[in-house]
Protein backbone atom coordinates (compact mmCIF):
# COMPACT_ATOMS: atom_id res chain seq x y z
CA UNK A 1 0.00 0.00 0.00
CA UNK A 2 1.55 3.59 -0.71
CA UNK A 3 2.07 6.02 1.50
CA UNK A 4 1.26 9.33 1.07
CA UNK A 5 3.35 12.46 3.55
CA UNK A 6 1.69 15.48 4.77
CA UNK A 7 3.31 17.85 2.34
CA UNK A 8 2.73 15.32 -0.72
CA UNK A 9 -1.09 14.56 -0.22
CA UNK A 10 -1.57 18.50 0.08
CA UNK A 11 0.09 18.82 -2.80
CA UNK A 12 -2.03 16.03 -4.38
CA UNK A 13 -5.32 18.31 -2.65
CA UNK A 14 -4.05 21.26 -4.22
CA UNK A 15 -3.01 20.07 -8.11
CA UNK A 16 -6.70 18.21 -7.86
CA UNK A 17 -8.69 21.73 -6.74
CA UNK A 18 -6.56 23.16 -9.25
CA UNK A 19 -7.82 20.78 -12.17
CA UNK A 20 -10.94 20.69 -11.36
CA UNK A 21 -11.27 24.81 -11.41
CA UNK A 22 -9.49 25.28 -14.58
CA UNK A 23 -10.14 22.13 -16.69
CA UNK A 24 -11.52 23.55 -19.92
CA UNK A 25 -13.95 21.04 -20.67
CA UNK A 26 -15.71 21.08 -17.14
CA UNK A 27 -16.11 24.90 -16.81
CA UNK A 28 -16.32 26.36 -20.61
CA UNK A 29 -19.66 25.92 -20.66
CA UNK A 30 -20.49 28.42 -18.03
CA UNK A 31 -17.87 30.56 -18.50
CA UNK A 32 -19.05 31.17 -21.86
CA UNK A 33 -22.69 31.95 -20.44
CA UNK A 34 -21.40 34.25 -17.50
CA UNK A 35 -18.87 36.20 -20.55
CA UNK A 36 -21.95 36.02 -23.14
CA UNK A 37 -24.34 37.79 -21.31
CA UNK A 38 -22.16 40.37 -19.99
CA UNK A 39 -23.20 44.08 -21.46
CA UNK A 40 -25.91 46.35 -21.62
CA UNK A 41 -29.65 45.63 -21.69
CA UNK A 42 -32.44 47.80 -22.61
CA UNK A 43 -35.37 46.41 -21.35
CA UNK A 44 -39.20 46.74 -21.72
CA UNK A 45 -41.98 45.12 -19.88
CA UNK A 46 -45.37 45.03 -20.12
CA UNK A 47 -47.58 46.80 -17.54
CA UNK A 48 -51.06 46.16 -18.01
CA UNK A 49 -51.52 48.09 -21.27
CA UNK A 50 -48.23 50.02 -20.92
CA UNK A 51 -45.12 49.51 -22.15
CA UNK A 52 -42.68 50.15 -19.46
CA UNK A 53 -38.54 50.72 -19.95
CA UNK A 54 -35.93 49.59 -17.80
CA UNK A 55 -32.42 49.05 -18.18
CA UNK A 56 -29.79 46.85 -16.90
CA UNK A 57 -26.06 46.25 -17.20
CA UNK A 58 -23.97 43.04 -16.26
CA UNK A 59 -20.01 42.45 -15.61
CA UNK A 60 -17.93 40.04 -13.92
CA UNK A 61 -16.14 40.73 -10.37
CA UNK A 62 -13.22 38.20 -9.94
CA UNK A 63 -13.40 34.93 -11.31
CA UNK A 64 -16.70 34.05 -11.23
CA UNK A 65 -18.89 36.44 -10.15
CA UNK A 66 -21.72 38.35 -11.91
CA UNK A 67 -22.60 41.82 -10.80
CA UNK A 68 -24.39 44.85 -12.59
CA UNK A 69 -26.50 48.26 -12.17
CA UNK A 70 -30.32 48.46 -13.26
CA UNK A 71 -32.61 51.14 -13.65
CA UNK A 72 -36.37 50.86 -13.18
CA UNK A 73 -39.21 52.71 -14.97
CA UNK A 74 -38.33 55.55 -12.11
CA UNK A 75 -35.72 56.01 -9.99
CA UNK A 76 -32.01 56.34 -10.26
CA UNK A 77 -29.28 53.59 -11.45
CA UNK A 78 -28.29 51.33 -8.48
CA UNK A 79 -26.01 48.12 -7.64
CA UNK A 80 -26.37 45.14 -8.04
CA UNK A 81 -24.48 43.08 -5.58
CA UNK A 82 -24.69 39.42 -7.52
CA UNK A 83 -26.78 38.01 -10.54
CA UNK A 84 -26.86 34.10 -9.87
CA UNK A 85 -26.68 32.35 -13.17
CA UNK A 86 -27.49 28.66 -13.77
CA UNK A 87 -27.04 27.22 -17.07
CA UNK A 88 -29.14 29.97 -18.99
CA UNK A 89 -30.88 31.36 -16.44
CA UNK A 90 -30.43 34.23 -14.24
CA UNK A 91 -31.77 36.46 -11.11
CA UNK A 92 -31.14 39.11 -9.32
CA UNK A 93 -32.60 41.33 -6.57
CA UNK A 94 -32.33 44.89 -4.97
CA UNK A 95 -34.16 47.00 -2.06
CA UNK A 96 -36.54 49.56 -2.52
CA UNK A 97 -35.65 52.59 -3.02
CA UNK A 98 -38.21 54.48 -1.90
CA UNK A 99 -39.25 54.30 1.52
CA UNK A 100 -43.18 53.61 1.46
CA UNK A 101 -42.10 49.87 0.26
CA UNK A 102 -40.50 46.89 1.71
CA UNK A 103 -40.34 44.57 -0.41
CA UNK A 104 -37.23 44.16 -2.79
CA UNK A 105 -36.93 44.38 -6.36
CA UNK A 106 -36.89 41.02 -8.16
CA UNK A 107 -35.75 39.77 -11.84
CA UNK A 108 -35.65 36.40 -13.25
CA UNK A 109 -34.95 35.65 -16.77
CA UNK A 110 -33.59 33.44 -19.36
CA UNK A 111 -30.52 34.28 -21.61
CA UNK A 112 -30.94 33.54 -25.17
CA UNK A 113 -28.18 35.26 -27.13
CA UNK A 114 -29.39 38.31 -28.03
CA UNK A 115 -32.29 38.67 -25.63
CA UNK A 116 -33.48 38.36 -22.18
CA UNK A 117 -36.80 37.08 -21.39
CA UNK A 118 -38.45 36.91 -17.90
CA UNK A 119 -40.10 38.89 -15.28
CA UNK A 120 -40.16 41.76 -12.81
CA UNK A 121 -41.37 41.40 -9.70
CA UNK A 122 -41.92 45.03 -8.42
CA UNK A 123 -41.96 46.15 -4.47
CA UNK A 124 -45.50 47.49 -5.01
CA UNK A 125 -46.47 43.32 -5.19
CA UNK A 126 -46.96 43.42 -8.90
CA UNK A 127 -44.98 41.34 -11.47
CA UNK A 128 -44.57 41.64 -15.21
CA UNK A 129 -43.32 39.87 -18.16
CA UNK A 130 -40.29 41.62 -19.80
CA UNK A 131 -38.31 41.08 -23.23
CA UNK A 132 -34.46 42.83 -22.94
CA UNK A 133 -32.72 43.63 -26.51
CA UNK A 134 -28.02 44.34 -26.31
CA UNK A 135 -27.93 47.85 -26.05
CA UNK A 136 -26.69 49.67 -29.33
CA UNK A 137 -23.12 51.41 -28.92
CA UNK A 138 -23.78 54.09 -30.82
CA UNK A 139 -20.61 54.96 -31.30
CA UNK A 140 -19.62 57.41 -33.84
CA UNK A 141 -16.85 57.20 -36.78
CA UNK A 142 -16.12 60.92 -36.78
CA UNK A 143 -17.84 64.09 -35.44
CA UNK A 144 -21.15 65.30 -36.33
CA UNK A 145 -21.44 67.81 -38.67
CA UNK A 146 -24.24 70.36 -37.43
CA UNK A 147 -26.86 71.83 -39.15
CA UNK A 148 -28.94 74.95 -38.34
CA UNK A 149 -30.09 75.97 -35.15
CA UNK A 150 -33.75 75.40 -34.88
CA UNK A 151 -36.20 77.27 -32.20
CA UNK A 152 -38.11 74.94 -30.45
CA UNK A 153 -40.58 77.18 -28.19
CA UNK A 154 -41.40 80.41 -29.86
CA UNK A 155 -42.35 82.39 -26.46
CA UNK A 156 -45.99 82.46 -27.78
CA UNK A 157 -47.77 79.60 -27.77
CA UNK A 158 -47.06 75.44 -27.27
CA UNK A 159 -46.37 74.89 -31.00
CA UNK A 160 -44.84 71.80 -31.46
CA UNK A 161 -45.15 70.63 -28.10
CA UNK A 162 -46.97 67.82 -26.41
CA UNK A 163 -48.20 67.52 -22.63
CA UNK A 164 -47.94 63.73 -21.72
CA UNK A 165 -51.09 64.07 -19.41
CA UNK A 166 -53.51 66.74 -18.18
CA UNK A 167 -51.52 69.82 -19.57
CA UNK A 168 -50.84 72.17 -16.57
CA UNK A 169 -48.02 74.22 -18.88
CA UNK A 170 -48.78 77.77 -19.83
CA UNK A 171 -46.96 80.38 -22.12
CA UNK A 172 -46.58 84.00 -20.27
CA UNK A 173 -44.33 86.36 -21.48
CA UNK A 174 -42.36 84.58 -23.21
CA UNK A 175 -41.93 81.40 -20.76
CA UNK A 176 -42.86 78.36 -20.94
CA UNK A 177 -44.72 77.62 -17.66
CA UNK A 178 -45.43 74.98 -15.50
CA UNK A 179 -47.01 76.39 -12.37
CA UNK A 180 -47.63 73.36 -10.37
CA UNK A 181 -47.19 69.88 -10.40
CA UNK A 182 -48.44 68.13 -13.59
CA UNK A 183 -47.93 66.22 -16.72
CA UNK A 184 -44.63 66.39 -18.53
CA UNK A 185 -43.82 67.93 -21.84
CA UNK A 186 -42.06 66.80 -24.79
CA UNK A 187 -41.16 68.03 -28.18
CA UNK A 188 -43.77 66.81 -30.98
CA UNK A 189 -39.81 66.74 -33.10
CA UNK A 190 -37.58 63.95 -32.62
CA UNK A 191 -33.49 64.47 -32.58
CA UNK A 192 -30.34 62.19 -32.93
CA UNK A 193 -27.35 64.35 -32.17
CA UNK A 194 -27.44 67.66 -31.52
CA UNK A 195 -26.82 70.79 -29.68
CA UNK A 196 -28.93 71.97 -26.64
CA UNK A 197 -29.96 75.50 -25.06
CA UNK A 198 -32.26 76.10 -22.53
CA UNK A 199 -32.85 78.23 -19.75
CA UNK A 200 -34.44 77.28 -16.71
CA UNK A 201 -35.45 79.17 -13.38
CA UNK A 202 -37.02 77.39 -10.16
CA UNK A 203 -38.08 78.03 -7.10
CA UNK A 204 -36.82 76.98 -3.90
CA UNK A 205 -37.13 72.87 -3.22
CA UNK A 206 -38.20 72.44 -6.99
CA UNK A 207 -37.13 70.23 -9.30
CA UNK A 208 -37.28 69.08 -13.08
CA UNK A 209 -34.88 67.81 -15.17
CA UNK A 210 -34.34 67.86 -19.65
CA UNK A 211 -34.07 64.48 -21.32
CA UNK A 212 -32.38 64.05 -24.37
CA UNK A 213 -33.89 61.86 -26.90
CA UNK A 214 -36.31 61.53 -24.00
CA UNK A 215 -34.12 58.73 -22.59
CA UNK A 216 -31.52 60.70 -20.39
CA UNK A 217 -32.16 63.08 -18.25
CA UNK A 218 -29.84 66.06 -17.08
CA UNK A 219 -30.93 66.73 -14.01
CA UNK A 220 -32.35 70.39 -12.53
CA UNK A 221 -32.65 70.44 -8.52
CA UNK A 222 -32.73 73.30 -6.01
CA UNK A 223 -29.41 72.12 -5.40
CA UNK A 224 -26.71 75.52 -4.47
CA UNK A 225 -24.46 74.92 -1.49
CA UNK A 226 -24.68 70.84 -1.63
CA UNK A 227 -21.58 68.78 -2.71
CA UNK A 228 -21.61 67.56 -6.56
CA UNK A 229 -23.62 64.46 -6.69
CA UNK A 230 -25.47 62.43 -9.44
CA UNK A 231 -28.91 63.40 -8.56
CA UNK A 232 -28.32 67.33 -8.42
CA UNK A 233 -28.33 70.12 -10.59
CA UNK A 234 -25.95 69.41 -13.92
CA UNK A 235 -25.62 65.91 -13.17
CA UNK A 236 -26.55 63.05 -15.62
CA UNK A 237 -28.89 61.34 -12.97
CA UNK A 238 -28.12 58.32 -11.51
CA UNK A 239 -24.57 57.95 -13.75
CA UNK A 240 -22.57 61.12 -14.19
CA UNK A 241 -22.10 63.86 -11.66
CA UNK A 242 -20.93 67.25 -12.72
CA UNK A 243 -17.29 68.29 -11.93
CA UNK A 244 -18.74 71.25 -9.50
CA UNK A 245 -21.74 72.87 -8.39
CA UNK A 246 -22.40 75.78 -10.18
CA UNK A 247 -26.11 76.09 -9.00
CA UNK A 248 -27.53 79.90 -8.59
CA UNK A 249 -30.23 80.84 -6.06
CA UNK A 250 -33.82 79.57 -6.63
CA UNK A 251 -35.41 82.13 -8.48
CA UNK A 252 -32.30 83.15 -10.56
CA UNK A 253 -32.14 82.34 -14.39
CA UNK A 254 -29.21 79.56 -15.25
CA UNK A 255 -28.72 77.67 -18.43
CA UNK A 256 -27.46 74.62 -20.09
CA UNK A 257 -25.21 73.92 -22.89
CA UNK A 258 -25.52 70.25 -23.76
CA UNK A 259 -23.90 68.34 -26.77
CA UNK A 260 -24.84 65.04 -27.51
CA UNK A 261 -23.12 62.48 -29.72
CA UNK A 262 -24.19 59.05 -29.83
CA UNK A 263 -23.68 58.51 -26.03
CA UNK A 264 -21.17 60.90 -25.43
CA UNK A 265 -22.42 64.45 -23.86
CA UNK A 266 -21.13 67.36 -22.76
CA UNK A 267 -22.80 69.85 -20.09
CA UNK A 268 -22.41 73.36 -19.95
CA UNK A 269 -24.02 74.89 -16.99
CA UNK A 270 -24.29 78.72 -16.77
CA UNK A 271 -21.37 78.79 -18.74
CA UNK A 272 -18.89 76.62 -17.36
CA UNK A 273 -18.25 72.90 -18.44
CA UNK A 274 -19.24 70.56 -15.69
CA UNK A 275 -19.01 67.16 -17.78
CA UNK A 276 -16.46 66.64 -20.20
CA UNK A 277 -17.40 63.91 -23.37
CA UNK A 278 -18.63 61.55 -20.60
CA UNK A 279 -20.50 58.36 -21.42
CA UNK A 280 -23.68 58.06 -20.81
CA UNK A 281 -24.29 54.06 -19.75
CA UNK A 282 -28.01 53.82 -20.60
CA UNK A 283 -31.47 54.84 -20.40
CA UNK A 284 -32.00 57.29 -16.64
CA UNK A 285 -35.49 56.28 -14.90
CA UNK A 286 -38.31 58.47 -16.30
CA UNK A 287 -37.55 57.98 -19.76
CA UNK A 288 -39.81 57.47 -22.51
CA UNK A 289 -38.73 54.06 -24.03
CA UNK A 290 -35.85 52.00 -24.02
CA UNK A 291 -35.33 52.60 -27.67
CA UNK A 292 -31.89 53.45 -27.77
CA UNK A 293 -30.83 53.54 -31.22
CA UNK A 294 -33.94 55.24 -32.18
CA UNK A 295 -33.79 59.14 -32.51
CA UNK A 296 -36.37 61.21 -29.67
CA UNK A 297 -37.37 64.35 -28.27
CA UNK A 298 -36.92 66.77 -25.86
CA UNK A 299 -38.97 66.50 -22.67
CA UNK A 300 -38.88 68.35 -19.56
CA UNK A 301 -40.66 67.49 -16.37
CA UNK A 302 -43.41 69.00 -14.76
CA UNK A 303 -44.30 66.70 -12.05
CA UNK A 304 -41.64 67.18 -9.50
CA UNK A 305 -42.71 71.04 -8.30
CA UNK A 306 -43.37 74.23 -10.44
CA UNK A 307 -40.22 74.71 -13.33
CA UNK A 308 -39.62 77.42 -16.09
CA UNK A 309 -38.26 77.02 -19.28
CA UNK A 310 -37.00 79.84 -22.13
CA UNK A 311 -34.85 80.15 -25.15
CA UNK A 312 -34.99 76.59 -25.98
CA UNK A 313 -32.72 76.26 -29.42
CA UNK A 314 -31.75 73.12 -30.53
CA UNK A 315 -28.95 72.36 -33.61
CA UNK A 316 -29.61 68.91 -34.90
CA UNK A 317 -26.36 67.22 -36.58
CA UNK A 318 -27.09 66.75 -40.19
Amino acid sequence: MMKFSSFSLNRFVFLTFIFLVHHPMLNAQSSDKKLTIEGRWDITYQEETKQKPSWLEISHSGLRTLVGQFVADGGSARPVSQIVMEDDKFHFSIPPQWENTSTDLKVEGIFSGDQLTGTISLPIGKTYPFVAVRAPSLKKSKPPVWGAPIRLFNGKDLTGWKALGENQWVVENGILRSPKSGANIRTEQVFNDFKLHIEFRYPKHSNSGVYLRGRYEVQIEDSKGVEPWKGGLGAIYGFIKPRENLAKDAGEWQSYDITLSGRIVTVVLNGKTVILNQEIPGITGGALDSNEGEPGPIFMQGDHGPIEYRNIIITPGK
